[in-house]
């Protein structure tokens, strides 16, 4: 499993590159997880959708589907790949601390 260096020490990550604690994610690693997905920095616009991941799955278990992130965020399709080139289902949550969704969010 790989290792990364966090803020707070090493985390340990799935083979995805997914946090194996979901417990290790902190606003401060999340700029480290998203440079392994070749987002060099985080914007606003990323914490927006972050946010609204995070929320979303605290309060229901699961991630939202694709319309409801666009609707929540306020953001188009298109913006969202703009902001996650690999696709937002993978890469936001895996920045966002959360586990690999089962199908596209």
């Amino acid at each position: 499993m790989p290792i990364i260096a966090g803020p707070a020490g090493p985390v340990e990550l799935d083979e995805r590159g997914y946090l194996k604690n979901a417990g290790d994610w902190s606003r401060e690693l999340a700029p480290l997880l998203a440079a392994r997905d070749g987002v060099r920095s985080l914007t606003a616009d990323h914490w927006n959708v972050i946010d609204v991941l995070r929320a979303h799955h605290h309060e229901r278990g699961a991630t939202p589907m694709i319309r409801e992130l666009c609707r929540k965020t306020g953001f188009t399709l298109k913006r969202l790949y703009e902001l996650f080139p690999k696709g937002p289902a993978q890469d936001a949550c895996r920045v966002a601390g959360l586990p690999r969704p089962d199908s596209c969010v």
